[in-house]
């Protein structure tokens, strides 16, 4: 039971460092931001990948499969939110502007 309890713990310190950190990053950098993010998404992909190759019982392998679900997405979103936030910085530059 302690130990679910310290799990839970540590999930909410986790959130709430991680909104104050991100809370307080210029918005010039959530472009370089978003590309650094979308590698560790790819390194949680990989390890909700090794978790559904371990799982034994049902119940294991369908979180396991939300999991690599849920990665997936999370890592691809990110991808083409960071295209998006790129156009928009190219189409932004005003002719004269260099490249």
């Amino acid at each position: 039971m302690l130990d679910g309890f310290l799990a839970l713990y540590i999930f909410m310190l986790a959130a709430f460092t991680g909104y104050e950190i991100i809370s307080r990053v210029p918005v010039i950098l959530h472009t370089p931001l978003m590309s650094g993010s979308n590698f560790v998404h790819g390194i949680v992909l990989v390890g909700a990948m090794i978790a559904l190759g371990h799982a034994q019982t049902p119940l294991g392998i369908g979180i396991g499969f939300l999991g690599v679900l849920l990665g997936a997405g999370n890592a691809a979103g990110g991808y083409v939110v960071t295209e998006r936030m790129l156009e928009m910085f190219k189409s932004s530059k005003k002719p004269g502007d260099k490249a």
